[in-house]
């Protein structure tokens, strides 16, 4: 008797396909950025007050203001003034949300490159900051038409093409000051305190020594962030020197600190 060896057979499976995955396209991230903004409960509230505070604010302006102060400039100023100091908070949550709400972990799990995600964050902000200021030229109009109707005097159109652009560049430099502390500090109490700091105290201490110290009156335009702040608001930046004032307070107060944030935040731990 003899046994037959029958050699096994081999069978070759094929490796299944590795699938590749697409990284997100940056105007999601846009997308969800901008819903975070104002689906979160400080965020919504904060956009609450934005509405009921800038026709308050334009209001004030026919029932406390002369009758010369009915101007459309006037109007604009008034609406825009909550926006300029409420949107800058909104910059300073979107992005300290990520450390003081424990979602870090969830985005940069989906994301795990954060300067993208930091990156939509900022073009956010921009789109924020550049619609609020169409919303303040609108109401500033509609007072304008009605306040001098009210009050029986001309309907004065006051802001020239050259001063638009400044008015904008106002409330995106405002909104970039509270990005960037958003970006240094990562803690939302440290930050909307920090943009108190900077935007109310600074100025006053910056003035202040200019009035004692004769060689620091002229390096204060240089200096401070207020002093180039109002005037854009006024739109008085108009030679070459004013726009290296702007250029150089922007500089000590937004870029370097930015360089210096994104740095340590690429590095931070998440928790």
């Amino acid at each position: 008797m003899t046994a037959t060896i029958v050699p096994p057979t081999t069978t070759t499976e094929a490796a299944p396909a590795r699938r590749t995955t697409r990284p997100i396209p940056l105007t999601r991230l846009v997308t969800v950025e901008l819903r975070k903004m104002f689906t979160t409960r400080s965020g919504f509230w904060m956009l609450v007050s934005i509405g009921v505070l800038s026709p308050i604010s334009a209001g004030s302006l026919l029932v406390f203001g002369l009758t010369s102060d009915v101007t459309y400039q006037n109007f604009v100023r008034a609406s825009g003034f909550p926006m300029s100091v409420i949107l800058p908070i909104i910059a300073i949550l979107a992005v300290t949300s990520e450390w003081s709400q424990r979602s870090g972990l969830t985005t940069f799990t989906l994301v795990p490159s954060r300067g993208r995600v930091i990156g939509a964050k900022a073009i956010a902000t921009l789109h924020v900051g550049v619609g609020s200021v169409v919303v303040a030229f609108a109401v500033g109009a509609l007072g304008n038409v009605i306040g001098s109707a009210l009050a029986g005097v001309d309907t004065v159109w006051n802001i020239s093409l050259s001063m638009a652009p400044q008015m904008v560049l106002f409330n995106l430099v405002g909104m970039a000051i509270g990005f960037t502390l958003g970006v240094v500090l990562r803690n939302s109490a440290a930050a909307i305190v920090g943009y108190f700091v900077v935007s109310l105290v600074m100025p006053g201490i910056l003035v202040l020594l200019a009035q004692v110290r004769s060689w620091f009156e002229d390096l204060q335009p240089w200096i401070d962030w207020n002093y180039t702040q109002v005037a854009l608001l006024e739109g008085a930046t108009n030679t070459g020197k004013e726009w290296a004032m702007l250029g150089s307070t922007t500089t000590i107060w937004i870029i370097v600190p930015l360089v210096v944030g994104l740095l340590s935040l690429r590095r931070s731990e998440v928790k």
